[in-house]
């Protein structure tokens, strides 16, 4: 168990970001969270980003921890009146401290007294980050069921010296799953990004943004294009731009996006590139006619269109050219 010591707060930061390389994705928030117990206690928590509005948080990742996915349901009907939230949202960082009943503690306020009961909320801790002019935070919410377990200023100050290493952290584990999920090149061409289920970008390497810049002239913004996000939203898991190509993946609420220049092969159509997979695994066109069910004509006339559309003679060609797709 840490302390608050300088040398155990040492450790535990070590062990954070130990964590953040080694853990998978999926593991890495409710290990760091258990990580942060012991020198901060609390009984449940959320983990995640959003847009503030004047409804209140509009959500765009969140990670429950030890809470129910019903307590967020609960709380859309009453985020409106979360005066809380409000104000961690006035200055750029914050670490702040709340009792349930005493805060929220006017007649319009009563049903997020009784959602606090309801689902152990007493006393509450907000770590965040707000960009002042998107509105866009990453917050970190620490709940105590216990009626009688204050929040002392002493963890207040503690969360605050926790947080930007808590955020840098899950961070570094998210670049580190982008990382192995990109796989292993130094190709110059190719990027590699990270972003949530709205479009937000929460990292892009300088190889991904010149490819945004170069598709789009007007580029400029934090998010991922509008009609990028459309294709990806209908369940297309590649984009096809004029000038370059983006893949995605989805995890953990989160889009691995990659980037690479648009090649010859881009320009097939579904069934010729189903085609053109075939034949580099050294089936002949009958067999391919057998396997598609279709007639050897048809195929032999597909084979055809993808030796024209590559600027290719043989099958040796083909595997080169489908290469510079991965």
């Amino acid at each position: 168990m840490f302390s608050t010591t300088p040398d155990s707060y040492n450790k535990l930061l070590l062990h954070l970001y130990r964590l953040s390389h080694e853990l998978p994705l999926t593991y890495f928030q409710d290990a760091a969270l258990e990580l942060i117990k012991p020198v901060l206690p609390f009984d449940s928590s959320m983990w995640g980003s959003a847009t503030l509005t004047p409804e209140g948080i509009d959500v765009h990742t969140l990670h429950l921890h030890r809470q129910s996915p019903e307590m967020l349901e609960a709380y859309e009907e009453i985020k409106h009146l979360d005066t809380a939230a409000a104000l961690a949202a006035q200055k750029p960082t914050s670490a702040l401290a709340f009792h349930t009943d005493s805060w929220f503690g006017s007649t319009a306020q009563k049903p997020l007294r009784a959602h606090g009961k309801r689902f152990g909320q007493a006393h509450f801790f907000i770590g965040g980050a707000v960009h002042l002019q998107t509105r866009f935070t990453r917050w970190l919410t620490l709940f105590r069921a216990d009626d009688r377990a204050y929040c002392t200023e002493t963890e207040r100050v503690l969360l605050a010296g926790l947080m930007p290493h808590v955020q840098q952290a899950l961070e570094l584990n998210r670049l580190t799953h982008l990382s192995q999920a990109a796989g292993a090149t130094d190709h110059p061409a190719r990027g590699a990004a990270i972003a949530d289920l709205r479009g937000v970008l929460y990292h892009a390497d300088a190889v991904f943004e010149h490819a945004l810049r170069a598709e789009w002239d007007d580029w400029r913004t934090f998010t991922l294009p509008p009609v990028v996000m459309k294709s990806f939203l209908q369940g297309n898991p590649r984009f096809v731009g004029n000038r370059h190509v983006l893949t995605l993946c989805v995890e953990h609420q989160l889009l691995f996006l990659k980037s690479r220049p648009r090649c010859a092969a881009d320009g097939l159509t579904p069934r010729e590139f189903t085609v053109a997979k075939l034949m580099v695994k050294g089936n002949t066109h009958k067999q391919i006619a057998t396997l598609l069910q279709r007639s050897p004509a048809t195929v032999r006339t597909q084979i055809r269109n993808v030796y024209d559309k590559l600027g290719i003679g043989n099958v040796a060609g083909m595997i080169e050219a489908l290469r510079q797709m991965e």
